[in-house]
């Protein structure tokens, strides 16, 4: 077990939220003095079933939980798509991933991955509008010093790791702060002194101090509970150590495939998933206290929510903790699993306290209700050609006004083959081996009837006539969908409208 630094000064509790947050009969907020703090924490690999609230029960959310209950919990949120750096290119833009210009991982050595080009992205977005932007945590959208650097693309303040492969190690030896390169001296040559998650989290509270008299866009894209599975030992170990019966791992340990992305052994990976997300449960639970502290958290809209599905990897085991849920699939699947995640909201006064919306949405709805939320306060949007996938949910969150409803929604993922799929209502259309327009596998699902997607409406005998027509309908959406873009090849030739 590695050794780390203990942050005994980390409370465990978080304090009520608002007490008179009735929510939906408030009126949104106006004026440009009242312009709300938002703060988007984005938990990395976290799945649907990870959080009590969301039906965890092996281990304890009470911070998040506590979230959802001052607020609303949406139960059909989906993220960008299934792997990290896409999926947050679509939050970032408000693009589907056939139209987002990142659409996987392409690692760009030394460190760093493909670019985010300029465009227009929820940075800009609130810059435009006065807002200080932080960035704390995984970048992974363009190496320092490219246009997809956190500085070129409206970030004020980064501090984190810039390369997504590097954040596989919790001990670097270095990190970023803006352009500057941050040497962890203690972590050097396979050292294990400071442990990133606590510095990073650290720096994000002291934006918090550092900017709570100005509005303020915090993003706070943690790396927990993603693959490697460690954490310091400390007492959040400790509650979760002997807990669960373990199979050790058995990774890498030393060497430069360790400190590149391996990931490290471990004798008690079930103990330290938990611990690791009792950990992030805890980092939210300080930015909500430190939002008290500085008298700004009834003006500040919170966001959680996770990048995808759950992962398999360093010793992972999602199934121990059903960690899907109910669902099909893990991290790099279409299916329910790999890209349904937890989505939490609170706005005190705005959003009712312990709603849930069943409202399908996406990670490209948020740029269009940040836009819709600037603009009740007097605000603009940035001068863009980019038109953005997604439908605001403002009148979902606070109760006012109709809510649109999406026709569908269109995910595509570049690796295994490549896989599309299409959801429409409680229809959904899969396209396994995309690459290879001979040897496609399709796969329709009710998602109302069948959430598990265990029953394959296209290998039933006698396929009836309305299947037919419901996935011939939604292979059109693929087929217009997918804008083919050079940097990401998803089909060898392109297919052509056909009955199945």
């Amino acid at each position: 077990m590695k050794k780390g630094i203990v942050i005994t000064s980390l409370a465990l509790g978080c304090p009520a939220i608002a007490e008179n947050a009735t929510a939906q009969t408030a009126e949104p907020i106006q004026g440009q003095d009242n312009r709300p703090n938002v703060v988007f924490i984005l938990a990395d690999d976290l799945g649907y079933g990870d959080i009590g609230c969301y039906g965890q029960k092996r281990f304890e959310t009470p911070n998040i939980d506590s979230l959802a209950a001052q607020g609303m919990r949406f139960t059909r949120c989906y993220s960008g798509t299934t792997v990290s750096a896409p999926s947050r290119a679509c939050l970032l833009t408000g693009l589907h991933s056939g139209h987002a210009p990142v659409r996987g991982n392409i690692e760009t050595p030394p460190e760093g991955q493909f670019p985010l080009p300029e465009m227009e992205n929820i940075f800009l977005l609130f810059k435009e509008n006065g807002y200080r932007t932080g960035v704390f945590g995984k970048w992974g959208l363009g190496a320092p010093g490219t246009v997809g650097d956190p500085s070129a693309q409206g970030v004020d303040e980064f501090f984190g790791y810039n390369c997504q492969l590097l954040a596989h190690n919790y001990y670097p030896d270095h990190l970023w702060e803006n352009d500057r390169k941050i040497i962890l001296e203690d972590n050097a040559d396979g050292g294990f002194g400071t442990y990133s998650q606590d510095l990073i989290h650290e720096k994000a509270l002291e934006f918090i101090d550092t900017n709570a008299g100005n509005p303020f866009f915090l993003f706070l894209p943690y790396v927990l509970p993603h693959a490697e599975l460690l954490v310091p030992e400390d007492s959040i170990l400790e509650k979760f150590s002997g807990r669960y019966p373990e199979t050790p791992y058995k990774g890498c340990d030393s060497g430069p495939a360790f400190r590149k992305g391996g990931y490290c052994s471990q004798p008690e990976p079930r103990a330290t998933f938990a611990a690791m997300v009792y950990r992030l449960d805890m980092y939210v639970g300080q930015v909500v206290g430190k939002l008290e502290e500085k008298g700004i958290l009834g003006n500040t809209l919170i966001i959680f929510a996770s990048d995808n599905g759950p992962h398999k990897e360093g010793g992972a085991d999602p199934d121990f903790f059903d960690s899907n849920g109910i669902y099909r699939g893990y991290k790099r699947d279409l299916y329910e699993g790999g890209i349904r995640v937890p989505f939490i909201a609170v706005w005190n006064g705005i959003i009712g306290q312990g709603s849930e919306s069943g409202h399908t949405m996406a990670f490209w709805d948020l740029i269009p209700t940040f836009r819709e939320i600037l603009e009740n306060c007097g605000g603009s949007a940035p001068d863009s050609e980019t038109a953005s996938d997604g439908i605001s949910i403002l009148p979902e969150l606070t109760g006012k006004g109709r809510q649109k409803e999406h026709e569908w929604l269109y995910f595509e993922f570049q690796e295994e083959g490549g896989k599309q799929a299409v959801i429409s209502g409680n229809m959904k259309l899969i396209r396994l081996r995309a690459s290879s327009p001979d040897g496609s596998i399709w796969e329709l699902y009710d998602l109302e009837n069948d959430p598990g997607e265990n029953r394959n409406l296209l290998d039933e005998e006698n396929i009836s006539g309305k299947y037919r027509r419901i996935a011939t309908r939604l292979r059109a959406v693929m087929e217009r969908e997918h804008v083919p873009d050079p940097s990401w090849p998803l089909l060898e030739e392109e297919f052509h409208y056909a009955y199945l």
